[in-house]
């Protein structure tokens, strides 16, 4: 069943010329509301309100969603942001749905950005414990820069309530804190994309919304 926030209900009635993100699942949101604040502060709640949570990777109930809103029809523009899973990019073809677009990460998941080992060491506050997790980190993850490795990285799994990183350090990881400790210039260039591609499609219903 399409899960639809309450939040999302009432901007809705607040502003007929709307936008609407969707996204896979609540932990989306989370990490998607951190980076917002970080990277587009006056439009991050703008964004965030507008989220739909589609209960898994299912871009044909976003498609079905936009059309009962009323679509392009009603000047509504809406992205659908998708982990690539074990699949290949999604490339979506509905006639006559122009202003729904979708974004798929090139790596696994959404979770596999926040493979960042100075976000993670900060998000953590381990102290002393810091070359613990370094050592684990360097163990498990591909070298930095091998794009093609870590877009096999099960991500969601690694950090996980049962994956390697929380049981090694006898602690659940934070994902949102994990976001929220990684800096702009971190970020990886899908994440700016992303972003990038956001900052657009609000400007078109909010000509007058400001950028940062």
């Amino acid at each position: 069943m399409l899960q639809i926030d309450p939040e999302e209900i009432l901007a809705r009635r607040r502003d007929p010329e709307r936008f609407v993100l969707y996204v896979e699942g609540p932990r989306d949101r989370e990490i998607l509301r951190a980076w917002a604040y970080r990277l587009l502060p006056t439009l991050a709640r703008r964004i965030i309100e507008t989220a739909v949570i589609l209960g898994g990777r299912q871009p044909q109930r976003a498609a079905e969603h936009f059309r009962r809103q009323g679509g392009t029809r009603s000047g509504m523009r809406a992205l659908c942001v998708l982990d690539r899973d074990d699949g290949g990019l999604y490339q979506p073809s509905y006639d006559g749905e122009d202003g729904l677009e979708f974004f798929t990460w090139s790596r696994r998941h959404i979770e596999s950005y926040l493979l960042v080992p100075s976000a993670l060491r900060r998000a953590l506050c381990l102290g002393d414990r810091a070359s613990s997790l370094d050592r684990l980190l360097g163990k498990h993850l591909p070298a930095p820069g091998d794009e093609v490795a870590f877009g096999n990285v099960d991500a969601k799994r690694f950090l996980g309530p049962n994956g390697v990183l929380p049981r090694a350090l006898g602690r659940p990881i934070p994902l949102g804190g994990v976001a929220r400790a990684t800096r702009e210039t971190e970020l990886h260039p899908d994440v700016h994309e992303l972003f990038g591609r956001l900052r657009r499609l609000l400007a078109a219903v909010e000509p007058g919304a400001r950028a940062r």
